[in-house]
């Protein structure tokens, strides 16, 4: 997903893009503040987050607070998805997660970059990151942008992710390379 769906909402809304975007990070804040800060029953858990990404999870979902996100409308999650504690959704760039994904705690879901021209580096890229189904990753891993993440793929614990991860393998290290292939 690129700005210009921002733009179109911020024009809908007679905004500047950078007012629709603030108005968009404070909700997101509040929302999570919510979520974050006391104690909720499973369903109530599940409410809250889909009230902060703007459509319903997928039957089986489970997050453990907390949880932080810049943005959140641009989540979409699968069936029976489990996100442990403390995981990071930059998700202006958006991000699908698959059926049966498992989220290990401090994961960090990053989807813009900044130029790197120290006279354009204030202009952010955006690039999706999507994750198939039956993927585990471990915890302290970083993917970022424009990265798929192939079925049934590992991401061992503290990887950083910079390119896609083919279905079925195990990538580990910094950044993060194939170490393996499953079955």
């Amino acid at each position: 997903m690129g700005y210009e769906v921002f733009e179109q909402r911020a024009q809908e809304l007679g905004l500047p893009i950078y007012q629709y975007m603030r108005q968009a990070s404070q909700r997101a804040l509040k929302l999570t503040m919510e979520l974050n800060c006391a104690y909720h029953e499973p369903e109530e858990v599940v409410r809250l987050f889909t009230q902060l990404i703007g459509k319903p999870v997928g039957e089986g979902f489970c997050l453990f607070p907390p949880f932080y996100t810049d943005y959140g409308q641009n989540t979409t999650i699968g069936k029976d998805v489990f996100i442990n504690s403390n995981c990071h959704f930059q998700d202006q760039g958006g991000i699908t997660v698959g059926d049966g994904v498992l989220i290990g705690h401090n994961v960090v879901l990053a989807t813009l970059d900044h130029r790197p021209e120290p006279e354009r580096r204030q202009e952010l890229i955006p690039g999706a990151i999507a994750i198939g189904k039956n993927v585990w990753i471990g915890a302290n891993a970083t993917i970022t942008s424009g990265v798929t993440i192939g079925d049934n793929a590992i991401v061992a614990a503290g990887a950083v992710v910079t390119r896609d991860v083919p279905a079925n393998t195990v990538v580990g290290g910094v950044p993060a390379r194939v170490i393996k292939r499953l079955g």
